[in-house]
């Protein structure tokens, strides 16, 4: 007999549960192991004065003080306190392809659990965090604030939406971010990139001109390659639609391998030509080393 479906009470529980796993998980690594590296690309030049320093090849010669510069007769700059607080829109894909999971966590589960990372190391460095979910039109948006409670509201929101729509166009939340974040940010574009096409490069080429952009793509194992187990049905989560495949013979699983391969070269090629960075996050894999190195790569770019 089919068991029983769960009620909505069950799943709030269910996502609860979730959001407090995560919650526990991810603020241990931000802690141990990641603090508030994201940040170092962000300081900037504040408002406040600090003090004067000679001046050094490179320096911008419109900090130049010309009063202390006579009176030292070397040239000298001012020095200002760098500005530290920083937006973090987080821009997460919750189209039907999210629900897929041949793991233990599907990727919509792991795809919360690294927007929570950065939510939670946006908490620790007292900057605001916000979030926008698409699928193929803006389904959520939540206006960036500070603090735990308001990161706890992200992941649950991740976690819990229910999508108007199944389908992956990047395009609305892209254009959303650019209009709606003021100052200079990081943006964090969480999906598996399974979209129909790269019309939403324009619109990432605008945010990436503005903002610092990182986009973490998840994707699960059974998604690089099929295995050999026979005839088998398989439907596009996002139309619906059902294809009988048969995974034995050879040829279907080196064209389908050729195909996924040619989509990641179509991803890397829109990402380096617009300056966005890339983290590749595996359903099976442990996140954590693939953050460590994005961080540790971006500490060396800063020095």
């Amino acid at each position: 007999m089919p068991s029983n479906p769960e009620t909505e009470d069950e799943r709030l529980t269910r996502i609860l549960k979730r959001v407090r796993k995560i919650e526990l998980v991810t603020r241990g690594i931000v802690k141990e192991t990641l603090g508030g590296a994201y940040h170092s690309r962000f300081k900037g030049q504040g408002i406040e004065f600090d003090d004067f320093r000679e001046y050094q090849p490179g320096d911008d010669v419109r900090f130049l003080d010309w009063n202390v510069t006579a009176r030292m007769n070397d040239p000298y700059v001012r020095k200002y306190i760098e500005e530290r607080e920083l937006t973090v829109m987080l821009i997460v894909d919750v189209s039907g392809s999210g629900d897929y999971g041949s793991q233990e966590d599907s990727k919509r589960e792991r795809a919360a659990e690294v927007a929570a990372v950065f939510a939670f190391s946006a908490v620790q460095n007292q900057d605001k965090v916000g979030l926008i979910l698409v699928s193929d039109q803006v389904e959520h948006y939540l206006p960036a604030q500070k603090g735990s409670s308001h990161a706890l509201r992200c992941l649950r929101d991740i976690l819990n939406h229910r999508p108007k729509s199944r389908r992956t166009q990047l395009g609305p939340a892209l254009d959303l971010a650019l209009t709606r974040i003021a100052h200079r940010a990081l943006v964090v574009l969480v999906s598996d990139f399974l979209t129909p096409d790269t019309a939403w490069e324009h619109n990432l080429r605008l945010l990436a001109a503005k903002h610092d952009v990182v986009a973490a793509q998840i994707t699960d194992p059974r998604e690089w390659e099929l295995p050999a187990v026979g005839r088998v049905c398989l439907q596009d989560p996002e139309t619906g639609e059902q294809y009988i495949v048969n995974t034995s013979h050879p040829a279907v699983r080196q064209h389908y391998a050729a195909k996924m391969s040619e989509k990641q070269e179509s991803l890397t090629r829109v990402l380096r030509k617009n300056g966005v960075e890339r983290l590749d996050i595996r359903t099976h894999d442990d996140y954590v080393p693939a953050l460590k190195t994005y961080f540790r790569s971006r500490r060396r770019r800063k020095r």
